[in-house]
């Protein structure tokens, strides 16, 4: 958030000189402007401070300035300075939203206690304001699927397409590029959201567990089974359920599973008894579950159930646009979490993050912030081998483009602004916008 700052708008030199000293003893930062014509030039959408400002002024005066600030954003303390006589005015303006008011000839330390107190309200407003639309942005898909590459642009329209749909889907991508994530998505975005998302990791299971976990079983159902266990699907009705590394569920379970998704119903172990069960069914892989059906190392008629739609993760290394901006993300996250400054990012690390294979994906990448943040050197000497597979040019093709991306954002896409910006002639920019396919 950018530092506060306080705006006076006077036309009397003296007045305004004698306010900008009182101030800069106290080590507030102020600017000075004569009208208030030049004050709403120079306050934008974001401007972070507060405005003191006289309302006789020549042209409009500082009631039609304070309307107009306060058309913009509400939340903006204005101090009016009055002159003697003014007072019913003044009070007039409180009741339109001023903050308030100082009669001339005022002590500096009244100026001083005024802005102090309006500074505090600005910085606890925008703190809140700052708080609502970082959790805005953590409840939509762009502040959780991260990253402004074609894959990424196009994954979260299928989400968006398919999250409050009852489709099975099966999402396929390498360890650790978000396939948890990408469910719980699906399922926060979903009407079912209420209701549980249950996961279940089937790599993560002794066999003879399997069938325990994941349909329950009775009390007395086998020897160590003292009491009646609800089982995943039964725990995930109305819900969802989420299998990972479905391909190392055995086989005789991926009959009875397919049976439930086909009967909407399931058996405990050790019961007769069938339970009517609604979820829905997420399943994520990291192998090629069409072929594994081929050779029959995994059931063809459960691979179609689940293959209703299909989302795919690119690995990290086939989206390196999106590298840094994931990167700094969770260096923010650490940060907080580590209650420290997040660090700046020099050079030679923006460098090996952006030619580093990243054979852990996202997972790997979030490690490597976190040890950043605690002020680490970023890679291991273990994974400077990994470093070398990505060709120079290529390397810096994927910084360009990020920067690129990076200032055509900051410009709402305006080229003439972004060219300024970059110290770069405007037809080389459009070239090169064409060159990434960049928006």
């Amino acid at each position: 958030m950018n530092a506060l700052t306080v705006l006076i708008v006077e036309d009397d030199p003296h007045v305004l000189l004698g306010c900008q000293q009182a101030l800069a003893l106290e080590d507030i930062p102020s600017q000075g402007v004569a009208s208030a014509e030049a004050a709403l030039a120079c306050i934008g959408d974001d401007f972070a401070g507060i405005v003191v400002s006289d309302i006789r002024l020549p042209g409009m005066d500082g009631l039609e300035l304070l309307s107009q600030l306060k058309a913009r954003d509400p939340s903006l303390p204005v101090v009016l300075i009055t002159g003697h006589g003014d007072i019913s005015m003044a009070v007039g303006a409180m009741r339109s939203g001023a903050y308030d008011f100082m009669e001339k000839p005022f002590s500096p330390e009244r100026l001083v206690d005024v802005v102090r107190r309006a500074l505090e309200q600005r910085g606890l407003a925008r703190e809140v304001s700052s708080l609502r639309r970082q959790l805005a942005e953590r409840s939509s898909l762009e502040g959780r699927i991260i990253g402004r590459s074609p894959a990424m642009q196009n994954l979260r329209e299928l989400i968006a397409n398919v999250a409050d749909t009852s489709a099975n889907v099966l999402i396929e991508g390498e360890t650790g590029t978000g396939k948890e994530l990408v469910a719980r998505c699906l399922h926060d975005f979903s009407r079912r959201q209420p209701q549980p998302f249950v996961a279940l990791n089937c790599g993560g299971l002794p066999e003879q567990l399997f069938e325990s976990e994941i349909f329950g079983h009775e009390a007395n159902a086998f020897t160590g089974a003292g009491k009646r266990r609800i089982g995943k699907i039964e725990h995930a009705d109305q819900g969802t359920l989420f299998l990972d590394e479905v391909e190392s569920m055995p086989i005789p379970l991926q009959i009875k599973l397919l049976r439930v998704l086909q009967e909407r119903t399931l058996e405990r172990l050790g019961s007769n008894q069938s339970i009517a069960v609604d979820c829905r069914l997420i399943a994520a892989t990291k192998s090629d579950l069409d072929a594994l059906s081929r050779q029959n190392q995994f059931r063809s008629d459960l691979y179609y159930r689940l293959n209703v739609v299909t989302l795919e993760l690119p690995p990290l290394r086939e989206r390196r646009e999106d590298i840094l901006e994931l990167f700094q993300h969770f260096l923010q996250l650490a940060a907080l979490r580590f209650d420290r400054e997040p660090p700046e990012l020099d050079a030679q690390t923006v460098s090996r993050l952006m030619s580093h294979d990243w054979p852990g994906n996202v997972r790997e990448l979030r490690n490597v912030a976190e040890r950043y943040a605690l002020g680490l050197p970023a890679f291991k000497k273990s994974d400077a081998a990994s470093v070398v597979s990505l060709g120079f040019s290529e390397a810096v093709e994927a910084f360009e483009r990020n920067l690129l991306t990076e200032a055509l954002q900051r410009t709402a896409g305006n080229l003439s602004q972004a060219s300024q910006e970059l110290g770069m002639a405007k037809t080389t920019l459009f070239d090169k916008v064409k060159k990434y396919g960049l928006n």
